[in-house]
This record gives structure tokens, C-alpha cells and sequence, in this order.
């Protein structure tokens, strides 16, 4: 194991910043990249983004690394010497060591005897909000690489350590989540006719929207609706209340299940507000677009994971989780595979989580097999 990329994983996981404020942790990358002589480090890509490019003497294709810089809104509950500095926020989802393995790259590629290509070691903000991606994309430096193939790779409790998991097609979920504001008219509690109190319209729509669920996961109409958070009225006894708010979201296989269900959603939403007299406003947001991984990099990463003699896992479905690493599926030739944190590891995004060392030796062998693969051909 590399003692100095593992010391670098402990920094980071030590020092996290929340989605849009990863620009302390873009630094500690550039300051860890820059001693291996990449060609190129541009900076500030999409917000805090950062691509590291290596440039080899002719031209040829382009490959792509991506891992994610932020972190999550979570209070830390482990005890260890590098636990979060940063009070309420930590790197519950691993991305600590995605980015230390992609920045592990970096001292291979330095060294490396390629005759063509390029490689971009892109550091992408904002995964956790569906924003980073989207606006890495609109940056014209970053679309001026013209990657030929993107890559990716998240860990995933619950699976064999070390395994790679991965399957053409969509390998995470499409992602939506949405509010329902409700507005009434507020009266005395001893006088609801005198008023117009939004609390049958909430209990109807949370029904009608459970309707819509299809949680057969291997139907392709799949489709998860969780409500995240109710709000109705104050702990005030003598008013019956006004306003109510709604929070879900949504999660599909396919884009077109979506858009049916965000139709269905708001026709229920306009008939019940009517119903009940009600002014009622939505909104949309932190869209995750589907990882549908291409079939020949998925191709890729089953041969380089057999070369290495790392153990292949067929997934069957989809993950149920949202990865905006769909924002780049929708433009490149490009795949994201699981490699397995451990069957007894803490879940993601639980307060106990950390990014198990090992998978750093893992994950970078299956980049540099990649790229190998790609630019030696």
C-alpha cells in the first residue's frame, strides 16, 4: 500500500468542503499533482473543478479520469486521528479516495512511455447537488479536451472487497427530487370553516403519490417516490394553519419513466390543490441523469479486470442511487464500474462510513489498465 497516497486519502478525508466550496481541497490536489510534471493543470473548471492533463508526442486518444471533490452535510461519528475538521461535514460517500486514487495517477503517468494520446485526470465539483457535471460541460476548457472515453469508478459497501462490479446500460438511477408548496388560509383552531387548512390535501397527495410507486426493480417501469420531509403548520394550538410543504424524491431506470411520473405528479398536485381550494406551487431540482454505460468501455473494464485477476461481479439491475457521472454518459463513450468497499463495510452516506485503504491499489490498478489498454493500442 502506498504510504504517501494513503497519508494524502487522511488529509482529505480530515479536511472536507460541501458541493460549490471544494476550492481548499482543489488546492491540496494541485499541490499534489504538480510534482509529478503533468503538461497541463486547469483550474476552476465548472467551480472548483480541476484537470490535470498529460500529453503524450503524438496524437491519438483522449482518455478521461473522473472522480468528485465534495463532501456531505453529515457529522462525523468516528473517533480516529483524521476525523472531519470541519464540523457537520464529512466524506461519508468515499470520494476521499476516489480523488486519491485519480491523483495516484499522476506519479504513474509522469513516468509512463506512451507514443500517443492524452489523459485528463478530471476532479469534478459538486456530485453530491447533480450540479458538478452539468457544469464541468459548459465550460468550453474542459470541452476543448474532447475526451474520446470517460471513465469512473465509486466504491460500494455491501460487495466483496476488491471486486469490480459493472453492466452496459444504465448502472445508476435517474434521479429527480421536488417540492410541493401548498398555501391556504389561516383561522382560529376553534374556527377551520373560517379558514382553509391544507392538512386533507397533504394526506391525499401523500397517498396518490404512493400510488405511483412501481418498487419492482426489475420491471422497467421502475419507480421509487420517498417523501424526505413534511411540513405542516406550528406547534401553536390555537391556529389551524395555512401552509404545508412537501419534499420527494424520485428515482426511475429510464429518463422517459420520469418525465410520465413528473406529468402524473403534477396533474395530482393541480387536481387536489383545486379540490381543496388551494394555491399550490412545485419545484424541480438536483437532476441525476442515468449512467448508461457504454458497451464497449464496459467491455474495457471486464478485460482489464480479468488481466489483473480481480474478481468480476454481474449485476443484474441498476444501483438505486443518483451519480451525475450521467451528465458525461449523455456526451462521451463512457462507463462507471463499482469496485466493492467490504460485505460488512458501513453503508454510504452513513455517519460511520470510511473509505477503506485498500481499494486505493485496486482502483488505480484498473485506470492504469484502462488507459494502457487505450493509448497502446
Amino acid at each position: 500500500m502506498n504510504k504517501t497516497l494513503v497519508q494524502l486519502r487522511k488529509q482529505l478525508h480530515q479536511n472536507p468542503e460541501l458541493s460549490g466550496k471544494e476550492h481548499n481541497t482543489a488546492k491540496r490536489i494541485i499541490e499534489f499533482v504538480k510534482e509529478y510534471n503533468p503538461t497541463e493543470i486547469i483550474s476552476a473548471i465548472g467551480g472548483a473543478g480541476v484537470a490535470v492533463v498529460y500529453e503524450f508526442e503524438e496524437n491519438g486518444p483522449i482518455v478521461a479520469i473522473r472522480c468528485e471533490l465534495d463532501a456531505l452535510p453529515i457529522i462525523e461519528e468516528n473517533t480516529f486521528e483524521y476525523k472531519s475538521d470541519n464540523y457537520g461535514v464529512s466524506h461519508k460517500c468515499g470520494h476521499d479516495g476516489h480523488m486519491t486514487i485519480v491523483a495516484g495517477l499522476a506519479e504513474w503517468l509522469s513516468v509512463a512511455e506512451f507514443k500517443k494520446g492524452k489523459v485528463v485526470l478530471l476532479f469534478q465539483p459538486a456530485e453530491e447537488t447533480g450540479k458538478g457535471a452539468a457544469k464541468v460541460l459548459e465550460d468550453d476548457r474542459f470541452l476543448n479536451l474532447d475526451p474520446d472515453y470517460v471513465f469512473a469508478l465509486h466504491n460500494l459497501p455491501g460487495e466483496k472487497m476488491h471486486s469490480v462490479i459493472v453492466k452496459s446500460g444504465y448502472f445508476t438511477a435517474t434521479v429527480q427530487s421536488f417540492s410541493i408548496q401548498l398555501t391556504g388560509k389561516k383561522s382560529h383552531a376553534s374556527e377551520p370553516e373560517n379558514g382553509v387548512n391544507p392538512a386533507i390535501a397533504v394526506a391525499e397527495l401523500v397517498q396518490e403519490i404512493h400510488a405511483l410507486a412501481d418498487t419492482n426493480v426489475n420491471s422497467e417501469n421502475f419507480a421509487l417516490l420517498t417523501p424526505i420531509c413534511i411540513d405542516l403548520g406550528e406547534k401553536n394550538y390555537g391556529i389551524s394553519p395555512e401552509n404545508a410543504e412537501l419534499h420527494y424524491t424520485i428515482r426511475t431506470w429510464s429518463r422517459a419513466v420520469m418525465t410520465t411520473l413528473e406529468e402524473k405528479i403534477k396533474q395530482l398536485v393541480s387536481t387536489i390543490s383545486s379540490k381543496h381550494e388551494l394555491k399550490a406551487e412545485m419545484g424541480w431540482f438536483e437532476f441525476f441523469p442515468a449512467s448508461d454505460n457504454n458497451t464497449e468501455c464496459v467491455t474495457l473494464i471486464r478485460k482489464v479486470a480479468n488481466q489483473q485477476h480481480i474478481r468480476l461481479v454481474k449485476h443484474p439491475r441498476s444501483l438505486k442511487f443518483g451519480e451525475d457521472f450521467g451528465w458525461f454518459s449523455s456526451k462521451y463513450k463512457s462507463a462507471i464500474f463499482g469496485i466493492g468497499a467490504g460485505e460488512h463495510q458501513s453503508a454510504l452516506h452513513h455517519s460511520d462510513y470510511d473509505f477503506p485503504d485498500e481499494l486505493i491499489d485496486t482502483g488505480l490498478l484498473m485506470f492504469k489498465g484502462l488507459i494502457s489498454g487505450i493509448l497502446g493500442k
